[in-house]
């Protein structure tokens, strides 16, 4: 089959992936395992599934303990078309998606994440696929 009209790459652009990682209980982790991540209805940039590059900054969440067993997801995630969102008060803060993008990201060090460390939402779920679940170590 060729790419004779050219229109292949048009058909599927952000094809850019990116490991990253989801921090949340195991039972959680369970759950998004077999039946995908349902994204939060809102948060410092909107609706949309929460995840960071880093490891380490998804090794502290979910903030609260309660006791259980926790987790860190490990996913692969086609981001898209992506919007910098490096401060607060950023027009585009909460409605980036309304704007044609799939993911913001929020850069290191910005002043937006206390820890300094990168955040991203992704507005479609359908766009990270789950390669692992790992356990937090943290919360034994």
């Amino acid at each position: 089959m060729g790419n004779c009209s050219g229109k292949q790459k048009k058909l599927y652009p952000g094809r850019r992936t990116y490991i990253m990682y989801h921090g949340t209980t195991m039972k959680s982790a369970v759950r998004i395992y077999n039946e995908g991540f349902r994204p939060s209805s809102g948060g410092m940039l909107g609706p949309g599934v929460y995840l960071s590059r880093s490891k380490e900054k998804a090794s502290h969440y979910p903030v609260y303990d309660g006791g259980e067993q926790l987790a860190i997801l490990k996913v692969k995630v086609r981001v898209g078309k992506v919007k910098r969102i490096d401060y607060h008060g950023h027009p585009l803060q909460k409605t980036w998606h309304q704007h044609g993008y799939d993911t913001a990201w929020v850069p290191p060090n910005c002043g937006m994440v206390p820890s300094g460390l990168e955040e991203d939402c992704v507005y479609d779920p359908d766009r990270i696929k789950v390669l692992d679940i790992i356990v937090n170590r943290k919360s034994c």
